[in-house]
């Protein structure tokens, strides 16, 4: 597998491409519209103590802490998934799947170092199309096998780094398979903050046994159970 990393992806959609898409998908009409039109005025300055810049039109990356741009970075990123698979696919149970994509997280999978390199070779060529450039420097090949085994991947002529572990999406994967470390994380996890609730909720007499169940509910179970569906 390839954690691949885009540079600054936010920042690096360029907005022509992305009505592009949104035309291709079927968002006509009044919508397109509508959705460019929030870009149409994008200004920025620069600040440094207190000093500041004139104001300078921006022509590219999406508005940040806007609630539609997560919708539309995943828009986005879906035409370069699906222009980039056509090579063999893993098989998980009854799924045969060959990335896992997860806002700008990219999971690339393949059966085996070869079909890999061409996953990632394709992906790479679509994201360079898009506008987008994948990040050699952060990005990283992992083999799921017990025994040590070799994968050469690149990315322009760069050798991407072989690691042993990764933390994907806030869970620690081995090339092993095992998950003992992240178990083992997610107990001292869980165990930090039961130390931080047990004065300010455990032992809290004037809180009602309902309302320390809700806090335990939401704070302690979901930081124990992280990833847990893994």
């Amino acid at each position: 597998m390839c954690f691949v990393d885009l540079e600054k992806a936010f920042n690096h959609v360029p907005r022509g491409i992305l009505w592009e898409v949104l035309w291709e998908y079927g968002d006509r009409g009044p919508l397109l519209r509508a959705v460019p039109s929030l870009y149409n005025r994008s200004r920025s300055l620069v600040r440094v103590a207190s000093c500041k810049s004139d104001l300078f039109p921006v022509h590219v990356g999406l508005r940040q802490g806007c609630p539609l741009s997560p919708v539309l970075f995943i828009v986005f990123m879906d035409r370069i998934s699906r222009r980039s698979q056509r090579l063999e696919r893993v098989r998980f149970g009854d799924h045969r799947i060959s990335s896992l994509i997860f806002a700008d997280d990219v999971v690339l999978l393949a059966p085996s170092s070869l079909d890999l390199q061409h996953a990632l070779g394709h992906f790479a060529a679509e994201c360079e199309a898009a506008g987008m450039r994948v990040s050699t420097s952060k990005s990283e090949a992992m083999v799921l096998d017990r025994k040590k085994v070799a994968c050469t991947l690149q990315v322009g002529g760069e050798v991407l780094p072989q690691v042993e572990e990764f933390k994907y999406l806030g869970v620690l994967f081995t090339s092993e398979g095992r998950m003992d470390r992240e178990i083992d994380r997610r107990l001292g996890a869980a165990a930090a903050v039961m130390r931080s609730m047990y004065r300010s909720v455990v032992v809290k007499k004037e809180l009602s046994r309902k309302a320390k169940l809700s806090i335990y509910q939401s704070i302690y179970v979901p930081t124990l159970t992280y990833g847990h569906e893994l």
